[in-house]
C-alpha cells in the first residue's frame, strides 16, 4: 500500500516589520508566494485580520488577487474570510471574480471568529453577534451563490454561479468541526495558536464526516508554527520576534514584528509561562534535523492530510529559508 503523501501550504498575515512599509509587506507577500511556487507547496492562504498595526491583510480577497496576479500555479486563498463580517453575496462575487480571473487557483476558506476585537467588530458590521450566530445558514447562502441552481432566484451572484472555487471550514474549536463534517467539506484547524480543542475536533470531524458531492472522505488541514535556521540557536533566535509579539498580545501593547534578538533568560522564562507555552505547543523551532524530528511525529499523531505553516520572522530572506527548509523536510517525510 502507497504510503499517504502529506501536502504541505502556507498560511500568511503579511505581518508588518518594524521599519518596513505596508508596500514593501505586500510584496514581501508576493515574493514569499513565488517561492512558494519553487519550493512545491500547495496553497498560499492570507487571514483577515483588523485593527492591528502589524497585520497587513486587512482586505483579504485584494490581496489575494494581487499575489495570484504575481503567481502561476500556486493555489491562493483565504485562511480565512471571517465571514460574520460580511454580507454572503459580496464574499460569493469577489471569490467568483477571483475564480475567473485564475480559474481552478482560488480557494475560499470561511471561519467564524470576527478576527478583531468587539469594538472593532461592530464598526464593521452591527449584527455581528447575530451573523456569527447564524453561520451555517451565511455559509449555506455562499454555496447556493455558486450554484448554477441559483440561476432562476431573484437574488443571484452571477459572477460565482458555476465557478470553482473550493469551500473550507475553518475552526479553532470544536463547533465547527461539527459543521463542517456535516456539510462534508475540508476542515482547517488553527493548531498553530489553538491547541486546546484539537484533538477533540479532529476526532468530532472524523467521526461525525458525511460524504458530499465535494468530498467523499474528511480532509484535515492542520497548523503549525515553523522557524527553522541553519542551527538550532540561529533559530531560536528567530523565534524571539514571534515570541515578543505573543507578549504583545498577552499585554494588549501590540507592536510591527521586531527584529531578532539574541534569547534571554526573560524570554526563556515566557516561554514556560502556562498560557503561552499551551499556545505554542505545535511550534516547531530549530534546525532542519530537529524540525523534522517534531513534524514527523506531529503528522504521525493527527494523520493530516495537509500542513498549513505559519512562520513570524521579521526579515524576508530569513523567512523564505525557513519555508525552504521545511519543504525539504515535507519531500523527506513524503
Amino acid at each position: 500500500m502507497d504510503k499517504k503523501q502529506t501536502l504541505y501550504s502556507i498560511l500568511d498575515l503579511a505581518l508588518v516589520s518594524k521599519d518596513h512599509s505596508l508596500k514593501q509587506t505586500y510584496n514581501n507577500a508576493l515574493e514569499l508566494a513565488r517561492q512558494a511556487e519553487i519550493f512545491g507547496y500547495t496553497r498560499y492562504w492570507l487571514a483577515e485580520h483588523h485593527n492591528s498595526a502589524n497585520i497587513g491583510s486587512s482586505a483579504t480577497s485584494v490581496l489575494i488577487g494581487y499575489v495570484a496576479q504575481g503567481t502561476n500555479t500556486l493555489r491562493i486563498g483565504s485562511g480565512g474570510i471571517m465571514l460574520p463580517n460580511h454580507s454572503p453575496l459580496i464574499v460569493a462575487e469577489q471569490f467568483g471574480t477571483l475564480g475567473s480571473l485564475y480559474p481552478n487557483r482560488i480557494d475560499l476558506g470561511l471561519g467564524r471568529a470576527p478576527g478583531t476585537d468587539r469594538e472593532t467588530a461592530q464598526a464593521i458590521r452591527l449584527d455581528f453577534m447575530e451573523a456569527a450566530h447564524s453561520f451555517p445558514n451565511e455559509l449555506e447562502k455562499i454555496q447556493t451563490y455558486f450554484s448554477t441552481d441559483n440561476a432562476t432566484s431573484k437574488v443571484r451572484a452571477t459572477v460565482a454561479e458555476g465557478v470553482e472555487v473550493p469551500v473550507y471550514i475553518l475552526g479553532s474549536s470544536t463547533d465547527s468541526a461539527h459543521l463542517a463534517a456535516k456539510k462534508g467539506l475540508p476542515y482547517a484547524f488553527a493548531s498553530h495558536f489553538a491547541t486546546t480543542h484539537l484533538w477533540d475536533a479532529l476526532a468530532i470531524y472524523r467521526k461525525e464526516f458525511k460524504p458530499s458531492s465535494v468530498l467523499q472522505k474528511p480532509y484535515v488541514i492542520a497548523g503549525v508554527n515553523i522557524i527553522i535556521a541553519n542551527t538550532d540557536e540561529e533559530a531560536q533566535r528567530l523565534s524571539t520576534s514571534l515570541i515578543r509579539m505573543i507578549v504583545g498580545i498577552f499585554t494588549g501593547k501590540r507592536d510591527f514584528v521586531q527584529p531578532a534578538i539574541d534569547m534571554t533568560d526573560e524570554l526563556k522564562e515566557v516561554m514556560q509561562n502556562p498560557q503561552v507555552h499551551q499556545m505554542l505547543k505545535y511550534s516547531f523551532i530549530g534546525s532542519k534535523a530537529t524540525v523534522k524530528a517534531q513534524v514527523k511525529e506531529f503528522m504521525n499523531q493527527t494523520q493530516a492530510d495537509e500542513l498549513i505553516a505559519v512562520t513570524n520572522i521579521y526579515d524576508i530572506k530569513d523567512r523564505i529559508q525557513s519555508y525552504k527548509l521545511f519543504a525539504e523536510i515535507m519531500k523527506e517525510l513524503n
